[in-house]
């Protein structure tokens, strides 16, 4: 079976083959549960460690603040519940914005249910929020405001810096879900301000099934998992390998980062010239991660993705794809519903090439072109 071209590197990331060489020996031989009082166990611990560190050099973060969980969704779902039931806990509002991931919006219309209140902000049609409104939306109190670093559907990257100065002026927590950021632009929670923040190994070249999340040194938050009181409020057994695999991404990213960088913006500038077809970005293109292009096509209103099988694609994040509904994000945008699904997100990096690049173009100015044709 030939298989489509894979530009869905929104969805997830193809594992790098040094990140799976780094993981082996911990999945067969170094087999030992790390929190063992033994050798096996010490072993296990020390590479468990390493890669502790490995991710919080990336942040600029202090390992102790580094716990490992399964995913973002996991710690983006720890971070909101954990700050707004923790104990002395007095503030009930949460803002975030209309573009957040599902796993933040999702809980936090979970914590409106049972006693907090929620503002969503609106953003602008380039995907970014206006820091006035922002500004406007928040109050003595807000307990947490939540912003993605960078939108998993349309790749915008928010002004960190900014926001976290606003939240911190009255007084709230600043959470970010850096699960589309974390490995491809630089993150300094201390810079920035970030008191919370979540990421997950599998977009960044790391297996799937371990993420962590960084707190802030006296950040209280309630555990999520009671149990053996591992990862300070995340109780269970460690999974070694996909540890260290989530450590060797994060090293390999802090020396790949410039790189990879040069090399998706180069793939999406080839790209864009290589369409012939009336297109938009959705989003604002000076202010994201190259490696990730959401395009709509004016006079398309229905979906393409059935028609370009070779191409390994999608419309929106990979989580409304199964539920078919039209992207909450493109909708915020602007665009309406038959526009949100028939826009392609396509997902491109690291192991992507220019003739792949090539290709894609050429299949989807064929599709467009027909489609347009047809209905003219």
């Amino acid at each position: 079976m030939t298989m489509p071209l894979y530009l869905d590197y929104g969805a997830t990331t193809p594992l790098d083959p040094a990140v799976a060489a780094a993981m082996e020996p911990w999945g067969i031989t170094g087999f030992g549960n790390p929190h063992s009082a033994h050798l096996w166990g010490y072993k296990a611990k020390a590479a468990v460690e390493a890669a502790r560190a490995h991710v919080a050099a990336l942040l600029n973060a202090p390992s102790e603040a580094i716990a490992f969980t399964s995913g973002a969704t996991e710690s983006n779902n720890w971070a909101l519940k954990g700050l707004l039931t923790a104990p002395g806990q007095t503030r009930r509002r949460i803002v975030t914005l209309a573009t957040e991931h599902s796993s933040v919006l999702e809980t936090a219309h979970y914590l409106a249910g049972i006693g907090a209140q929620l503002s969503i902000v609106p953003v602008r049609a380039d995907g970014l929020v206006d820091l006035g409104d922002l500004s406007r939306a928040l109050g003595e109190d807000v307990a947490l405001v939540s912003v993605m670093a960078v939108n998993n559907e349309i790749g915008v990257a928010q002004d960190l810096a900014a926001i976290g100065q606003l939240a911190h002026s009255v007084g709230a927590v600043f959470h970010v879900d850096a699960a589309q950021g974390f490995g491809k632009l630089p993150i300094d929670v201390e810079a920035m301000g970030i008191d919370l923040l979540s990421l997950t190994a599998h977009k960044c070249h790391g297996p799937k099934g371990v993420g962590a999340l960084y707190r802030r040194p006296f950040t209280s938050i309630t555990p999520l998992l009671h149990g053996g009181g591992q990862e300070d409020g995340r109780s269970g057994t460690l999974p070694t390998a996909l540890i260290v695999g989530l450590g060797e991404a994060a090293r390999i990213a802090a020396a790949r980062m410039a790189a990879d960088h040069a090399h998706a913006l180069a793939l999406r500038t080839a790209l864009l010239a290589a369409l012939t077809v009336p297109h938009q970005v959705n989003g604002s293109l000076d202010r994201r991660w190259p490696g990730n292009l959401s395009l709509s096509f004016p006079g398309v209103a229905v979906p393409l993705i059935q028609r370009l099988p070779g191409l390994a694609i999608s419309a929106g994040s990979a989580c409304a794809a199964v539920t078919g509904r039209a992207s909450h994000v493109l909708t915020a945008l602007g665009l309406s519903e038959p526009q949100a699904k028939a826009s392609l997100r396509l997902g491109f990096g690291r192991f992507t090439t220019l003739a792949e690049i090539d290709a894609a173009a050429a299949q989807i100015n064929a599709v467009v072109a027909a489609h347009l044709a047809e209905f003219a």
